[in-house]
This record gives structure tokens, C-alpha cells and sequence, in this order.
């Protein structure tokens, strides 16, 4: 019985797998069972920026597993201390918790927002307000925060307390705050499953506006857009626009599981002793590789080439779009690109995974790109030669 059998048998049918088997990875390379090479230009779904077994990683998994793996949060460890600083000093928040996931990081931020609400007021103000199209996590409550139905479906019914209102559109926000019971606006500054929507900066200073002058908490959803995905350390900071709390996730260990949610002291203080807590969130395993790879991403150089390779990359796809008329928009920031198409993108995926590139496709007619922020012109130009040729 080989891999794909074993897994069709004894795993859960929870994905629709492609039947590939990958053994091996370095860079954005990674090799199947077979021996053949693929270029990697979807990175685990935006979680290896650093690529695959990157020798820094590497050393670090190495190193800190023939120390010390895992104690339990009821005492103190010096990688979680020192990865929590390192997160404070780089953003705008005072405090940090860490899970095991994004979805751990947003029922983490749900159930702070509800928290300090309640520690003040009692529970009158519980409602969240979410984004129609966004994703937060497959947890009941992340679920029911996120604004797709498909996501939903047979696990009716939902956690009370979420009010869906459709993105950049900020007149729908101030009628969803026509009664007192909201406590928090939580969105991505980037909708990545979403279609790579991002969101428009006007809009984004307007839901800050709003929110300090309603008395709400903003949470942004940083899982997919953070950690130098979108050419800044985190997303928000390219429309100059700070949240009260923010959750990361995907990249923040390069592979290994792990989430966070930081806040601002005054958000903070919804939790206490015994409100919320973890097994495994900030091992010092994952808590020492998260330090690694944030010391590389953060560094303005790294995060400068990310940039330039982003505009790269959409101004290449955009050149594709004057030959294809299939092409209906190429749109996001950073390394975080989408590319509608007018025709169904499953195909294209197929097609590129034949030859040699992994890409993946959303919301049915959508092209999602999320290389290894160490991805080259090179490996770009070669994968915009092979989509024009399957267009």
C-alpha cells in the first residue's frame, strides 16, 4: 500500500489532495516521490516565506530540540519571553499570547474582545462585526466569524454574535453600529481566500475612525498577510493604520504550528489569570524558530526585495493580461498575488503542476500566488513563460 493509498484509507476525507507525494524540499524547490522538481509559488499556503529547509531553521529546530522542547506555560521559558519582546518592540502592541494556529489566534482575539467587554459593562456588548468573503479559521466560533457560507455549511447552528457586512464599504459599518451591543470590528487589511482583496486605504483609516469614536476594539486578521507577506513586516502598516489587537500565524514559524495574537495593555487587560491558555502554544521549539525566522523578515532589506519582487511579479501578469483576455485582474501586495480569471482557474492549476509550478486556485476563478518571499526574477520569469503558454 503506498502513501496515497495509506492516506485515502486510514486519514479523514477532509481535502481534496492532488495526488502528489512530496519527499523533499529546499529554496522554493520541492521534489515528489517520482524525482521530479517543482518550483513552489504557494509556499504551504503562504507558510514557508523562508523556503524550505532553510539552513538558519534548520540549526534552530536542531539546536533548541537537544535543549529543551516543551514545559508546560505554568512556568516560564526563555524563547517564548524573548520571541514575545521581539513582537511588542516590532509592532504596535504591549502584550503577546501564543497558540497553534491562526484559527487559535482568532478565537483567542474573539474571546478577548467579548472578555473586555464584559469585564467592563457586564454582557451587553458581545456582537463582532466581520467581513462578507473574509476567512478567520475553521473553530466554531472562527467559523461563524468567517463571511463564507460554503465554510458554514452542516454545522448549524453557529455562535451567536456575528454581524456579516461587505468589505470597503464603510456606509454598511455605520449601519451595523446603529445599536449599542458591538464590541469589536475583526478583519484581514488583505482578504486572502477571499480573492486577494485588499482593502482600500480610505476605508481602513474610516473603520479606525469609527471604531475609537464608538469605543470598539479593531482586530485585524494578520494570519496570511503578516510576517513580510505583503512587502511590510504586517500588512497594516502599509496604510499606516494600527489595530488594538492583531493575530499572526502561517509564516510566523516557517512550517512549524504556531499562532499569536498581540494586543494593545488596554485591550489586554480583558484577560486574567485562568481566562484563556494552551498546551502548546510557545514551546520553546517553535517559540526559538519563530524568533529566527522574524529576525530575518523583519530585516528592511529582505522586506525591500519583497517588495520589489511583488511589483515584479504583478507587472508580469499584467502583461499577460494585454495577450489573454481571459484575464480579468491582477491584483494584491507583496508576495500575496491573485489573478481573476473570466473562466474557471482549476484547469490552470492542473496544467502548471504538470509542468513543473505549484499554484493554487480560490473562490473558483482565482489564481492565488504566495511564493517564499526568497523567490527570484528568475523563477517568476519562468513561471509567466509557462502560464502564457497554458493560456
Amino acid at each position: 500500500m503506498n502513501t496515497i493509498e495509506k492516506t485515502d484509507k486510514y486519514v479523514f476525507n477532509t481535502y481534496g489532495r492532488i495526488k502528489k507525494v512530496f519527499v523533499k524540499g529546499e529554496g522554493s524547490t520541492l521534489w515528489d516521490q517520482d524525482g521530479k522538481k517543482y518550483t513552489d509559488f504557494l509556499a504551504g499556503i503562504a507558510v514557508c516565506s523562508l523556503g524550505h529547509s532553510h539552513p538558519a531553521v534548520t540549526e534552530t529546530i536542531s539546536r533548541q530540540a537537544a535543549t529543551l522542547v516543551h514545559v508546560s506555560n505554568l512556568y516560564y521559558t526563555e524563547p517564548q519571553a524573548e520571541l514575545a519582546k521581539m513582537l511588542v518592540e516590532k509592532s504596535f502592541a504591549d502584550r503577546a499570547f501564543f497558540a497553534n494556529s491562526g484559527a487559535e489566534a482568532n478565537e483567542a482575539a474573539i474571546k478577548l474582545a467579548r472578555r473586555y467587554f464584559n469585564q467592563k459593562e457586564g454582557n451587553r456588548r458581545y456582537k463582532i462585526i466581520s467581513m462578507k468573503q473574509s476567512f478567520h479559521g475553521r473553530t466554531m466560533a472562527t467559523l461563524t466569524a468567517t463571511g463564507q457560507d460554503k465554510i458554514k455549511h452542516g454545522f448549524e447552528p453557529l455562535v451567536d454574535g456575528f454581524i456579516h457586512i461587505p468589505f470597503n464599504d464603510i456606509n454598511a459599518l455605520k449601519e451595523a453600529l446603529l445599536d449599542d451591543t458591538v464590541c469589536a470590528v475583526m478583519m484581514e487589511p488583505v482578504q486572502g481566500e477571499g480573492g486577494v482583496v485588499a482593502a482600500d486605504p480610505k476605508y481602513l483609516n474610516s473603520v479606525r475612525e469609527i471604531c475609537d469614536k464608538e469605543g470598539i476594539l479593531l482586530i485585524f486578521d494578520e494570519v496570511q498577510t503578516g510576517m513580510g507577506r505583503c512587502g511590510h513586516l504586517f500588512a497594516h502598516e502599509i496604510y499606516d493604520v494600527k489595530p488594538d489587537i492583531m493575530t499572526l500565524a502561517k509564516a510566523l514559524a516557517n512550517g512549524l504550528p504556531m499562532g499569536a495574537m498581540v494586543a494593545t495593555q488596554k485591550a489586554a487587560q480583558g484577560f486574567a489569570v485562568g481566562s484563556h491558555a494552551t498546551t502548546f502554544g510557545g514551546t520553546p521549539l517553535v517559540a526559538s524558530v519563530a524568533i529566527t525566522v522574524l529576525s530575518i523578515i523583519s530585516q528592511p532589506k529582505f522586506l525591500q526585495d519583497c517588495r520589489e519582487n511583488g511589483e515584479y511579479f504583478r507587472e508580469k501578469l499584467n502583461s499577460l493580461k494585454h495577450n489573454h483576455p481571459v484575464i480579468k485582474d491582477v491584483r494584491g501586495k507583496g508576495l500575496l498575488v491573485g489573478m481573476e480569471l473570466d473562466i474557471e482557474a482549476g484547469p490552470i492549476v492542473e496544467k502548471c503542476l504538470e509542468k513543473g509550478f505549484i499554484i493554487n486556485a480560490i473562490q473558483g476563478n482565482t489564481l492565488r500566488f504566495a511564493p517564499p518571499l526568497i523567490i527570484t526574477k528568475q523563477e517568476i520569469d519562468s513561471l509567466i513563460e509557462v502560464l502564457n503558454g497554458i493560456l
